[in-house]
């Protein structure tokens, strides 16, 4: 797996000296400037063009490498709202300047960043990703153009204080999230997805078990087979699950993840019209964000760690044998689900991966932290517009998992918001009849109903059987629900937008940063 190599140095000086360098990125804000000769050029440079230092431009400088200094500005960095991802923004768009200026192995420096600022602590980090984000192709167009022809920058040399193994970990498993989630869907189809992830993980500490049999799936998992029984006339669309285990030699907690996979969603009998089915191949961010992790994982090798993810890799189809609104299905669980609308299909794949990631939990001892992760409803993206929404349950609030979320997402730059569950959520999707338990949703929009992205979290809670491991229990679960419907692409746009493989890097803030 290609992609941008990072080098360490300390000093403008030591990059300098490096073979090959041939760029000079200069990052952050340009009120002021750090170095003294690049002073002198950027103060020369804004006599004749006041867009120096407002907006990315290529500057020709003696004595920079290869005559190319980009000035990259940050704005300011010092109110109320600033935070890291500016020099993440400012890094991706002179990325794309110094690529198309023809430079292949840049230094990145920041200038007038204040590393001791606890919002700019993972500057450098922060630079380096959005290189990386900026500079990465699609899957499919590696494969039609290769790699080397498309992604020509190789290394990258980072002046600063920065672990690279960390920061490359990183990286590698958000180049996993963003071609899982961003691959059209026959490239990226239940059997393919499957196919990544053993080559993705093949060689690693990650063991990969794939159950594809549908007899067996719909013993073990009927909820999702329903979402996938009218894919099922379809051989190479057929639904599978995909278990990824990683086991650390010294565990002190077991993480668990349950990804939505929906390969593609053509909203099933509930049909998805007014152009509103194009950008649904991206319905599987959730899974794809999922093995993403698992695969910074791999990198890294933590031995404080067990994580375990369960991901439904489903086309939801329409045809003859689709499964339809007002259906009763009997879940993993035993609980009795009435279908709401065949377009609420995403919290039926994860609710049988969650029951089964629940009843583990509750055998073994010591502490887990259960997760379920999806693109799931356009009330999160309305109602918190980039930021991936964390509903948590009632233990996870107590041991302030959700706030440590947060605050990860708030240091690394892969920032969330908080959306707490109340009884209401749990009312909506409570059983109307003798006959169910419980409701999978209304019928109608989620962005027009109110605690639209807050009630699945309540139905994945009771269908799943983690309504008996609540604070009233014996042994209750930390639980919590990460809708990325409104963080999962660049700009909202599900159609053409570039995945940001979120939450990888707030997972990994919290759980892998030593």
């Amino acid at each position: 797996m290609s992609f941008a190599r990072l080098q360490i140095v300390s000093s403008l000086a030591d990059a300098y000296s490096k073979d090959g360098a041939d760029a000079l990125i200069l990052i952050g804000n340009f009120d002021s400037i750090d170095d003294s000769a690049l002073a002198e050029t950027i103060q020369q440079a804004q006599i004749t063009d006041q867009r120096v230092g407002k907006q990315p431009l290529l500057l020709k400088a003696d004595g920079v490498p290869g005559q190319r200094l980009v000035a990259a500005p940050t704005g300011p960095l010092n109110r109320d709202f600033d935070d890291v991802r500016q020099v993440f923004d400012a890094a991706h768009a002179a990325a794309k300047v110094a690529q198309e200026a023809g430079a292949r192995h840049p230094v990145i420096a920041l200038n007038n960043v204040n590393v001791n600022d606890e919002r700019y602590q993972q500057a450098f980090l922060a630079a380096y990703l959005g290189f990386c984000q900026a500079l990465y192709q699609p899957l499919e167009a590696r494969e039609a153009h290769g790699e080397e022809a498309i992604e020509p920058t190789q290394n990258v040399i980072l002046v600063g204080e920065l672990d690279a193994e960390w920061a490359m970990a990183v990286e590698a498993g958000k180049r996993v999230a963003r071609d899982l989630a961003g691959t059209e869907p026959e490239r990226m189809a239940p059997p393919k997805f499957a196919e990544y992830c053993r080559q993705a993980f093949a060689h690693t500490s990650v063991k990969v078990t794939v159950i594809d049999d549908y007899q067996q799936l719909q013993h073990e998992y009927p909820l999702l087979a329903a979402v996938g029984r009218s894919s099922m006339a379809v051989e190479r669309h057929r639904p599978c699950v995909i278990r990824l285990e990683y086991h650390g030699n010294n565990p002190e907690r077991t993480v668990m993840f349950a990804g939505k996979g929906i390969v593609y969603d053509t909203g099933g009998a509930d049909l998805k019209t007014g152009g509103h089915m194009a950008g649904m191949s991206r319905d599987k961010g959730g899974a794809a964000g999922v093995a993403g992790f698992l695969k910074t994982v791999s990198e890294l090798q933590p031995e404080h760690l067990n994580v375990i993810a369960e991901i439904g890799a489903v086309r939801n189809s329409i045809g003859s044998d689709a499964f339809v609104a007002d259906e009763i299905i009997t879940g993993h669980s035993g609980k009795r689900v009435r279908i709401g609308n065949t377009d609420a299909e995403g919290r039926l794949i994860m609710a049988d991966l969650l029951s089964h990631l629940r009843e583990e939990a509750a055998k073994s001892d010591g502490e887990h932290e259960l997760y379920t992760v999806a693109t799931l409803t356009g009330h999160a993206a309305l109602s918190k517009g980039p930021y991936s929404a964390l509903v948590p349950n009632g233990h996870a609030r107590r041991q302030n998992l959700a706030q440590a979320l947060f605050d990860a997402g708030e240091t690394y730059g892969d920032p969330t918001e908080i959306s707490w569950s109340r009884r209401e959520d749990f009312d909506f999707v409570k059983g109307r009849t003798l006959c169910d338990d419980l409701l999978s949703s209304n019928n109608g929009p989620s962005a027009a109903t109110p605690r639209g992205h807050q009630f699945p979290m309540a139905f994945l809670t009771g269908v799943s059987g983690l309504d008996n491991h609540g604070i009233d229990s014996e042994h209750p679960i930390s639980y919590i629900h990460i809708d990325i419907a409104g963080s999962g692409v660049e700009g909202g746009d599900w159609q053409h937008g570039k995945p940001t493989a979120a939450p990888v890097t707030c997972l990994a803030g919290h759980y892998l940063k030593k």
